[in-house]
């Protein structure tokens, strides 16, 4: 079985490959190393043999997790690294290394799938965009708030925005003006994420006219799908990029 693991700042995004490296054992969401490895070991027939992961942490967070996964499963670890280019993609950073991890695995899944001109929208805790020509040539992004971000510093500083995770729910099952505080918030956040989308779709029909796809990911991508009836909605896009830049045979 293989472990792949998206470390992200906010949340490890996990699943657990078969053998067969097609069939998902098992999936899920944590926010902590130690609840990744608890809920590891609660799997009786788990027989971990490799594991590759992405982190956007810092250095030493993600050490200590694959040593954490080393001392528990005895299982050698391989991580994504900075690349100039690969798999036909072309990294647009000015400093390679400096353009996230998360993104270019996204990109190199995107380009893979699409086999063309690709715009690539991510929404985690920042929301991206990326654009990747014909022929494979990053042309840079875009980096704004996402969802936990904006609700977070509204939270933080404003003291009468107090609301629960179901309110934010309920609260996004219509898009007219908001009549309570949880309504104006989640709505309006909404609404400044799909504009965001709206300018990258604009802009890349100036790069390709109609000849490009689109491709959502992230957490929060499928509050956005409906304003993209054409994009992709890819939940695993990472995955796919950390199976080409970390290939286990």
């Amino acid at each position: 079985m293989i472990l792949e693991l998206d470390c992200g700042n906010s949340f490890i995004k996990w699943r657990v490959l078969e053998s067969d490296k097609v069939r998902v054992f098992a999936e899920g969401v944590v926010d902590s190393d130690a609840a990744l490895i608890n809920g590891l070991r609660s799997f009786v027939t788990l027989a971990l043999k490799h594991c590759r992961l992405v982190s956007v942490r810092a250095s030493e967070e993600t050490s200590a997790l694959v040593a954490a996964l080393v001392d528990n499963f005895g299982i050698a670890v391989t991580c994504a690294a900075p690349s100039r280019h690969m798999a036909g993609v072309r990294n647009g950073y000015e400093d390679f290394e400096r353009l996230g991890l998360d993104r270019w695995l996204a990109m190199l899944g995107g380009f893979r799938l699409a086999s063309g001109a690709c715009l690539i929208l991510d929404f985690g805790t920042a929301a991206t965009a990326d654009f990747i020509a014909a022929d494979g040539e990053h042309l840079g992004g875009f980096i704004c708030p996402g969802m936990p971000l904006m609700r977070n510093q509204l939270r933080t500083h404003t003291r009468k925005i107090r609301y629960d995770d179901a309110s934010a729910e309920r609260a996004l099952e219509s898009f007219v003006p908001g009549r309570t505080t949880v309504e104006a918030v989640e709505r309006g956040c909404t609404l400044m994420l799909r504009g965001f989308v709206l300018t990258q779709l604009e802009l890349a029909r100036s790069y390709w006219g109609s000849d490009f796809s689109v491709f959502l990911t992230g957490g929060d991508a499928e509050l956005i799908s409906d304003a993209v009836p054409g994009a992709r909605l890819v939940p695993d896009l990472i995955f796919i990029g950390l199976a080409m830049a970390c290939p286990l045979s």
